[in-house]
């Protein structure tokens, strides 16, 4: 009967009343903005939409761009149509009395809860919407791994040219993204953004991209690009057989 109590004290007439004010409030603004743009555009038809007799002629980007339109649209209905279900629910739980408690286990919800989340019917910690959904698009099951089955790297077996390489030949000529979407944390340029950027390519050893010889084998000489100031960065050679001007400078 303490809980009762102190319940009754927390949620007395004057507060329920303004719950339910918020409540009403919040549901004629829900159905207001479903009902005002025709659920999201979803009422008129994809030809009358598109202003076309037939979308054969459209070039695909077209219909592509369509059909997200109409996938965004589906999903805000959806929210929005979850958002009224849990306000109907807390204002039929408010009529039969039984706002307050969790729908779970009973327990009395928190007037702070309440007052930050109205709609609220579970307690927090029955709260299903803070369970993680587990469920994933069935594309990342046919593409997995990394690009699919177009992708050799896990396989011991297999070493010619694959989906990826071919990626980074096409990706090695610029693209959008930009360097906080780079596999790599830690990138200090454009360059170096690609996939797998640190990659060898062409050769085995770093030594090999910057050491150069003429067509007869001789004449030794070093080309000091990204890769030998790198070799170098990483104590891997010896600054005392760099050239003096080198030597000097450093």
């Amino acid at each position: 009967m303490k809980g009762v109590d102190i319940l009754t004290a927390q949620l007395d007439q004057d507060k329920i009343q303004a719950l339910r004010r918020r409540l009403l409030q919040e549901r004629s603004e829900l159905e207001q903005r479903v009902q005002g743009n025709s659920h999201f555009g979803l009422a008129a038809s994809y030809r009358d939409s598109t202003g076309e007799l037939s979308a054969i002629d459209n070039h695909p980007a077209d219909a592509g761009t369509e059909m997200f339109e109409r996938g965004k649209d589906i999903a805000l209905l959806e929210k929005e149509a979850f958002r009224l279900e849990r306000v109907d629910a807390a204002l039929a739980r408010m009529d039969t009395g039984e706002y307050g408690h969790c729908v779970t286990c009973g327990k009395f919800i928190p007037l702070e809860r309440l007052n930050a989340l109205p709609t609220a019917i579970y307690c927090v910690e029955h709260e299903p919407r803070q369970e993680p959904s587990n469920h994933r698009p069935a594309e990342e099951d046919f593409l997995y791994p990394a690009f699919g089955r177009t992708s050799f790297d896990e396989r011991e077996d297999e070493t010619e040219f694959d989906g990826e390489d071919a990626w980074q030949i096409v990706e090695s000529w610029g693209s959008s993204n930009s360097p906080a979407m780079a596999e790599g944390n830690n990138i200090d340029d454009y360059e170096s953004m690609s996939i797998e950027a640190n990659e060898n390519e062409g050769f085995v050893e770093p030594l090999e991209s910057f050491l150069a010889t003429d067509i007869t084998g001789h004449n030794v000489t070093v080309v000091r690009n990204r890769a030998y100031h790198q070799y170098m960065a990483n104590n891997e050679g010896d600054h005392l057989l760099e050239p003096d001007e080198l030597a000097d400078e450093r």
